[in-house]
């Protein structure tokens, strides 16, 4: 009997053993799928949070255009730019996007809550695609500035004008992803206004006008380009060319090598707001 006892129990024991092994595998299983499905669908609700931020951040351009009205509104909306009669100011950055000068610009420009205009060079436009889509998603309004920049070559034609245009439209659309996207606003390299290309510009600004393309040049500057580079002087010049305008459009430049350019920005944003201006942007005026 004592033998038969001895012989019997271990046979339970490995029963049992395989009975709770088998119930913790399940219990093991039953775990990491609920755990899986769980994770998956928090992180199937946080895309969507971010999805939806980010469509409430996004600059809704599409809404600009959506039919021809409001695509022939355009030159005529641009065209009056300079009228107001409130006080606001429009600052716009040319021939960018850089690392080292468009990305410091676009942190003030967040922290200080502030909507910029870049006129971008196409060529740049695919060196820093990055650069223009965030510009882009954080509410920036992204123009058009030519491709090369080279006056020899955009001014050989008004053709040859409408041609940088298109091929810089082209590499804004590649840089933020959307082949929707016109900007349909050109600076001329140089401005509109005299110089030896003066007739041929005359000529392409009526060519853009017919493709429904405006053109924008600008009442105050920095002189950053005059190779300007001193804070306090760039103040002070700016400051007298903004004067006692209500409407005023600044040209600065974000191109790599005009570091104080982004040095000045804070400084110009708080005498901007101390004299009352609003900022805003080419969206503003197309509302």
């Amino acid at each position: 009997m004592t033998l038969d006892l001895i012989e019997v129990k271990p046979r339970l024991n490995v029963k049992k053993v395989i009975i709770i092994t088998i119930v913790l595998i399940l219990i093991i299983s039953l775990m990491s799928t609920a755990i899986f499905f769980g994770v998956r669908h928090y992180n199937k609700n946080l895309s969507i949070i971010e999805s939806e931020i980010l469509a409430k951040n996004k600059p809704t351009h599409e809404l600009f255009f959506s039919d021809n009205a409001k695509k022939n509104k355009i030159v005529d909306r641009v065209s009056h730019i300079y009228n107001s009669d409130y006080k606001r100011v429009f600052l716009t950055f040319d021939d960018g996007p850089s690392k080292s000068v468009t990305i410091p610009i676009l942190d003030i420009l967040k922290q200080n809550n502030v909507r910029a205009t870049f006129f971008v060079l196409g060529s740049n436009a695919e060196r820093y695609p990055e650069i223009v889509k965030r510009a882009y998603q954080e509410g920036h309004y992204i123009a058009n500035h030519s491709f090369t920049h080279v006056y020899s070559n955009i001014y050989s034609s008004p053709q040859a004008v409408l041609d940088e245009y298109n091929r810089t439209e082209t590499a804004i659309k590649n840089a933020i992803g959307d082949q929707t996207y016109n900007s349909r606003v050109f600076r001329f390299p140089g401005g509109t206004t005299g110089g030896k290309y003066a007739n041929i510009k005359t000529e392409a600004v009526n060519l853009l006008n017919q493709k429904n393309v405006a053109h924008l040049d600008w009442n105050a500057l920095t002189a950053d380009a005059a190779g300007l580079d001193n804070v306090n002087d760039m103040m002070s010049y700016v400051e007298s060319t903004i004067g006692n305008k209500n409407s005023v459009v600044i040209l600065m430049h974000d191109i790599g090598t005009k570091k104080s350019t982004y040095e000045l920005l804070p400084q110009l944003i708080q005498v901007l707001k101390d004299k009352g201006y609003v900022f805003e942007n080419i969206y503003d005026i197309l509302k």
